[in-house]
C-alpha cells in the first residue's frame, strides 16, 4: 500500500518538478476568498484545495472526524486539536483523492471546479492562532559568532550554552503571516553615552523555523525527547525581526524585550512533520554529553534548505544574501519541547517555538545582517553598487524553504515582508 510520502506518486493535477507543493507534501493552511470566508485548505501544485467542500461532499465520511466544520474555522487549532491519527488521516485521504488514478474528484468537473481554487486568487492568512511564542538560540554558529563580536571571541558561549537549549518567552500577539508589512520600530538606544528615543537604525531580520503544537499537556507534566514528536503538528519559515541597537541597550539584565516583541512573520504553510519525515538527518554531535532528559535516539534534524533575498526600490531584482540549512541546528526540536516543558510548564494547541537564527559554517551562510556585516563593519555590496548594514524602509525581505530527496521537493513556498517607516 502507498503511503502518502511515497516518492512514486503522481497527481492528476500538473505539478512542475521545482514546484514546493508536491503530492508528497500537502501542507495546510488558512485562505479566504471574496466569497468564501476563512476556512482549511491544503496547497497541491498552483493550487489550494478547499478542504471543507470535500466534507461536504462525503469524501470523508470514512474518516473519524465527528464534526466536519473544523475544517470550516479561520485558524487550525480545531483541527489540530484532535490528535495526530486524525491528521494522518486526512492527510492520507488528500493523498488518495489526489492521485492519478483516483477519479473521485479527477473525473468529476463540476466538483473539481468547486474544491480548487488558484493560488493567486486567495488570500492566505494567519494559519494558527498562536497562544503562547518560545523563540529559541539553538545554532551553534550563530551563538559563537554573537558572542565573538560583543564578547570574548576565545570564550564565545557562555557556560550553559551546551548544556541546554536556551531560550526566551516572546510576544504572540505580534506574529503575523507572510505580505502583512512591518514598521520599523522606535525605541531607547545609547548613543554617545547618554539615552535617546527614535526609530531604530540597526533593523535586521533573523532567518528562522518554527514548529507548532498541536495537542496540549497539563500544568505540572513534562515531556520526553520521545514523546515530543506526538505533539508537534508541523513547520513554517519564521523571520524574527530584530532593531539591534534597541536590543543592546535593553538586553542586560533581563534579555529580549523591545527589540523583539514589535513583529514576526511566519510563512502561511504548514508542513506537517509526517510530510518532513523522509528529510531527517543525524544532527552536530553534542559534547559534553547531555543530562538524561534532553538524550534522544535516531536522527532528529531535517535536512531543509533555506534562503533569504532582498529586494530594493533601487534594484532590479531581488538578491540572495544568505542559503543556509536547518540542519545545522545543535538542538533539534525533540530536545526542545523536552526541556520546555522539564518543569511542568504546560504547552497549549498553536502554540509556536522558533529556532533561533540558523546560521552555518560559512559567512554566506550566516542568518541575520548582524552577521552578514559583522555589526555593521563589512557591509553587503549589493549589484547597483549600494550597500546595505542593516535594512532600510522600503527592503523586502523573503525567507524560503525547501527539503528535497529522491527528486521529490518538499517545501514551505515563502515569507514575504516589506519595511514600511516608523509612524
Amino acid at each position: 500500500m502507498l503511503t502518502a510520502n511515497d516518492p512514486s506518486l503522481h497527481s492528476w493535477i500538473q505539478i512542475a518538478p521545482d514546484c514546493d507543493f508536491q503530492i508528497q507534501n500537502l501542507p495546510f493552511g488558512i485562505f479566504q476568498t471574496e466569497d468564501r470566508d476563512a476556512r482549511v485548505g491544503v496547497a497541491i501544485g498552483d493550487y489550494v484545495l478547499d478542504v471543507y467542500v470535500l466534507t461536504q461532499h462525503g469524501l470523508f465520511d470514512m474518516l473519524d472526524v465527528e464534526d466536519p466544520t473544523v475544517f470550516h474555522r479561520p485558524y487550525l487549532n480545531d483541527f489540530m486539536a484532535l490528535g495526530r491519527v486524525i491528521w494522518r488521516q486526512v492527510r492520507g485521504r488528500i493523498s488518495e483523492l489526489l492521485r492519478n488514478d483516483n477519479p473521485e474528484i479527477r473525473d468529476n468537473r463540476a466538483l473539481m471546479a468547486e474544491c480548487l481554487l488558484k493560488q493567486k486568487d486567495v488570500q492566505m492568512l494567519m494559519p494558527v492562532q498562536v497562544p503562547n511564542y518560545t523563540d529559541f538560540y539553538s545554532s551553534m554558529e550563530h551563538a559563537t559568532n554573537v558572542g565573538s563580536m560583543f564578547r570574548d571571541p576565545a570564550n564565545a558561549l557562555l557556560p550553559n550554552w551546551k548544556h541546554l537549549p536556551v531560550g526566551y518567552h516572546g510576544r504572540a500577539s505580534s506574529i503575523v503571516p507572510s505580505g502583512v508589512p512591518i514598521r520599523r520600530p522606535k525605541g531607547q538606544t545609547k548613543r554617545a553615552d547618554v539615552p535617546v528615543f527614535g526609530p531604530t537604525k540597526q533593523l535586521d531580520f533573523e532567518l528562522e523555523m518554527a514548529f507548532i503544537t498541536g495537542q496540549p499537556t497539563e500544568l505540572g507534566t513534562s515531556l520526553t525527547t520521545l514523546e515530543a514528536e506526538e505533539y508537534i503538528f508541523g513547520m513554517v519559515l519564521f523571520n524574527d525581526w530584530s532593531a539591534r541597537d534597541i536590543q543592546a541597550w535593553e538586553y542586560v539584565p533581563l534579555g529580549p524585550f523591545l527589540a523583539k516583541n514589535f513583529g514576526s512573520s511566519i510563512s502561511p504553510w504548514v508542513v506537517t512533520l509526517d510530510a518532513l519525515e523522509p528529510y531527517r538527518v543525524a544532527g552536530p554531535v553534542q559534547d559534553p554529553k547531555v543530562l538524561p532528559y534532553l538524550d534522544f535516539s535516531g536522527n532528529k534534524n531535517l535536512d531543509i534548505n533555506l534562503e533569504v533575498t532582498l529586494q530594493a526600490p533601487t534594484l532590479p531584482e531581488e538578491v540572495v544574501i544568505c542559503r543556509s540549512n536547518y540542519k545545522h541546528l545543535y538542538w533539534n526540536m525533540n530536545q526542545q519541547l523536552a526541556h520546555h516543558t522539564s518543569n511542568g510548564c504546560n504547552i497549549e494547541v498553536g502554540d509556536l517555538y522558533a529556532s533561533g537564527t540558523i546560521s552555518g559554517p560559512t559567512p554566506a551562510s550566516y542568518g541575520s545582517m548582524l552577521e552578514l556585516t559583522w555589526r555593521g563593519t563589512t557591509p553587503l555590496q549589493l549589484p547597483n553598487g549600494t550597500e546595505r548594514r542593516f535594512l532600510h524602509d522600503g527592503d523586502v525581505i523573503t525567507m524560503r524553504g525547501y527539503a528535497e530527496k529522491n527528486g521529490i521537493r518538499v517545501g514551505f513556498g515563502e515569507v514575504r515582508t516589506e519595511i514600511l517607516p516608523t509612524l
